[in-house]
């Protein structure tokens, strides 16, 4: 399990911009039948952390004057709009014993042979995988190899996927995952947007059109 420490965080509100200013990042503890738990992280420790469990993988926090150890999931990060840095942390303290669902993120692994000697785009239908499991065994990826993509008939379903026993999936098996598209077909995707919105433009102009003509033969008439 993967380790990460923590410090009681005195400040709050307005307050919590001199914690970022130092490095540091407020956060909560909560689950149930705790409390919530004002932290704050070392910045760099944290972001080592996220790059390594990602929002999936179960995190042995040591909060600093605390004895024991708590298992949580990271359950939000909030990042700031314009600089994009992490502002806010939320961790989830679960259960070891009561599963919990989470998406996890599908890794595209090989090369498909229907895109790379077909010409064929692969389309990626789902990036993140909802599943339920205990804590403890949550993976931190689910790696899709599309090696066996080799014509545009092929493709990969939610059935298909490798997991472990202990993990169930929310989704329907029969749900495709991944497939490549005939680049003809691309095309005419492209082709049909570009005619849909010029007949959306020419439908507009033409209301204008009318608009203006009542108008004006409102006008005629007041006069």
């Amino acid at each position: 399990m993967i380790n990460l420490s923590a410090k009681i965080r005195q400040k709050s509100g307005r307050k919590t911009q001199l914690l970022r200013d130092s490095g540091r990042i407020p956060a909560v503890v909560y689950g149930n039948k705790i409390k919530n738990i004002l932290i704050d992280l070392d910045e760099k420790e944290f972001l080592k952390v996220l790059k390594k469990a990602g929002e999936s993988s179960l995190i042995e926090l040591e909060i600093e004057g605390d004895k024991e150890k708590r298992s949580v999931l990271i359950h939000e990060i909030q990042k700031d709009p314009v600089t994009d840095r992490i502002i806010h942390v939320d961790f989830f303290q679960a259960s070891l014993k009561k599963e919990v669902e989470v998406e996890i993120p599908l890794i595209i692994e090989g090369e498909s042979p229907a895109v790379k000697e077909l010409g064929g785009t692969l389309v990626k239908n789902i990036s993140e995988l909802k599943i339920k499991a205990l804590p403890q065994n949550l993976p931190h990826e689910i790696k899709v190899s599309i090696n066996e993509l080799k014509t545009f008939e092929d493709h990969i379903l939610v059935k298909d996927l490798n997991l472990p026993k202990d993990v169930k999936v929310i989704a329907k098996p029969d749900e495709i995952v991944i497939s490549v598209t005939r680049p003809e077909k691309v095309e005419e995707e492209l082709a049909s947007e570009i005619e849909e919105k010029v007949e959306e433009v020419e439908k507009i102009e033409k209301e204008k059109k009318e608009e203006e003509i009542i108008e004006d033969s409102q006008e005629s008439e007041g006069k």
